[in-house]
């Protein structure tokens, strides 16, 4: 596939007080199963520098119908059901199609 059809998303998740550690292990444990797709290039988790830590998920698919065959995975569909209660507010998502980039 050419880089100009490839789908990055940024997804920023605040965790709930407290609710950090869960949060995290959730993330972390999308890693894996998320990276092993077919139409996944990267798929990788940030934490910011700050005291309230939020944390960033940067994932990169080949297309859009990689992106959307993420969202049914069996996985995904786990992740989602259990991601509310960590959350101090929904999580931010911005779906991004390249314009000029590299690689």
């Amino acid at each position: 596939m050419s880089d100009q059809n490839h789908v990055t998303v940024i997804a920023r998740f605040t965790p709930a007080s407290d609710r950090a550690p869960q949060l995290r292990a959730l993330l972390e444990g999308m890693i894996a199963p998320t990276r092993s797709e077919p139409g996944c290039r990267s798929y990788d988790l940030y934490t910011t520098e700050t005291e309230a830590s939020d944390f960033v998920l940067l994932e990169r698919y080949e297309d859009s119908a990689a992106l959307e065959a993420h969202r049914t995975t069996a996985h995904y569909k786990a992740y989602r059901a259990q991601l509310s209660d960590l959350l101090a507010k929904p999580v931010e998502v911005s779906v991004l199609r390249p314009v000029d980039v590299i690689g």
